[in-house]
């Protein structure tokens, strides 16, 4: 099956050879010219990726993204002719998944959102699907994190850090570390995204966040149950 991919950006030409590479790999495609007609959209259909550029009239990039995060764990990559380290970190604040800055390569974007998918997806069909810690389950086939039967909603980035931090229970993980295996060894912004990812996947586990400890001047550590 085709995978879906919104494109919102306000100029067209861009549009037109983004979309030509994302349908040559295979892709449908769907084209919004501003953030407003994009949301629109998105209420009606589903989709497996957005590529989302900022500056846009109406509705920019950094609403849109929010609206999405508030209410869907869509994966996200940004486009922006701004590459300061400011806006990236704000980009994955709200939840963007992945960063790319103009001008950039059709075929390469393509590859970058291949991989970010590969990442997304890369748990289906393990037999041992699931994983549980004190009262949380998560069913890596559905991509879903359950609390005491209520589901969380976690974004891309935050299930996949939860997943690499139980995967080495028991082990000091420095942000650097973190940052190579959750966002990629080509990723060159601040480590302070990892803390804020931390603070976010704390405050959705509840009480069950004791899992996740800090270790002073070293990162932190996924605790199991004793």
């Amino acid at each position: 099956m085709k995978r879906k991919v919104l494109l919102i950006e306000d100029e067209s030409r861009i549009r037109e050879i983004v979309a030509d590479y994302f349908e040559r790999d295979h892709w449908t495609v769907y084209e919004a010219e501003n953030g407003r007609q994009a949301l629109d959209m998105l209420a009606h259909m589903k989709v497996d990726l957005v590529i989302l550029d900022i500056l846009m009239p109406e509705c920019d990039g950094w609403t849109v993204c929010k609206s999405i995060r508030a209410k869907s764990d869509i994966p996200i990559i940004m486009l922006t002719a701004k590459s300061e380290d400011d806006d990236k970190m704000m980009g994955f604040e709200l939840g963007a998944d992945d960063y790319v800055t103009k001008p950039f390569s059709p075929k390469v974007l393509v590859a970058r959102a291949k991989t970010l998918m590969k990442r997304v997806e890369g748990t289906i069909g393990k037999k041992d699907h699931l994983v549980t810690f004190g009262r949380v389950v998560i069913n890596k086939r559905a991509h879903l994190v359950d609390l005491d039967g209520t589901r969380i909603d976690l974004t891309p980035k935050e299930y996949e850090l939860l997943l690499y931090l139980i995967k080495n229970a028991g082990i000091v993980l420095s942000r650097e570390t973190i940052l190579d295996h959750v966002w990629g060894f080509d990723y060159f912004g601040d480590l302070r995204v990892v803390d804020t990812h931390i603070k976010k996947l704390r405050s959705k586990l509840g009480d069950e966040a004791r899992h996740i400890r800090t270790v002073i001047r070293a990162g932190y550590k996924f605790e199991e149950d004793q």
